[in-house]
């Protein structure tokens, strides 16, 4: 992990909406306290059990949110995409990280340090129901995935992983081909199955032409189709 110069990018302009609710001089206190740091592809972010003590939010690239479960198989729980915060809720509850995060491809992260955050949302009640509401989406979030993940089929669920991937990260310029490449365990882990459940209902979509696949390329061709088959389950 290393720090880079983007002294060319107006990192207040990114995080607008935090940004916002500030008085010129809780801005400039902010202004004075936040470091960019970039990751590698695969490089930890932070890891389960560690002390929380930033707040993060992803400029650019992706970040997968993770835990490794029983026999070392990993659940990815979220997927963070531009501009997203995270690393947080563990420091307001006062328990370690419950998860990990990692790169997902070369990433560039704003850190606040939390004692920051604090001493400006109790000035600032603006800024606290800017984090209630942040913490209630992703509670929301969290409560739906749950029940998706464990009531539907393979095919219900493999159908939302893929709509939620081209949701979060958009398509490609040819308007089909989803802008995020993940490998079939990745996959498979994003959707709460084993690796080869995940190769076999990929094979069975892409024989459905439900979808093409080249590679770790995913090419969506039957959107509808596979939106009925994610509500389904």
């Amino acid at each position: 992990m290393s720090k880079i110069d983007f002294s060319d990018i107006n990192v207040p302009e990114l995080i607008a909406d935090m940004w916002e609710p500030l008085t010129e001089e809780q801005r400039e206190y902010l202004s004075e306290h936040f470091t960019i740091q970039n990751f590698k592809k695969n490089e930890v972010v932070h890891f389960e059990g560690e002390t929380p003590t930033h707040l993060m939010c992803l400029l650019t690239g992706k970040v997968k949110i993770y835990k490794d479960g029983v026999g070392g198989r990993s659940q990815i729980i979220r997927m963070m995409k531009p501009v997203e915060y995270f690393g947080y809720r563990a420091y307001f509850s006062e328990q370690a990280y419950v998860t990990a995060a990692a790169a997902f491809e070369p990433s560039v992260i704003c850190l606040i340090p939390m004692t920051v955050i604090t001493k400006l949302i109790r000035q600032n009640n603006d800024l606290a129901m800017f984090f209630i509401k942040q913490l209630s989406n992703d509670l929301g979030m969290s409560d739906t995935r749950t029940v998706n993940l464990t009531q539907k089929h393979i095919r219900g669920r493999l159908a939302e992983s893929l709509l939620f991937l081209k949701e979060s990260y958009g398509i490609e310029e040819d308007g089909s081909t989803l802008s995020i490449y993940l490998s079939r365990e990745d996959l498979a882990n994003l959707s709460n199955m084993t690796t080869s459940n995940a190769i076999r209902t990929l094979s069975q979509f892409a024989t459905e032409k439900l979808i093409a696949i080249d590679g770790r390329k995913i090419k969506i061709i039957e959107e509808e189709r596979l939106k009925k088959i994610s509500k389904i389950g």
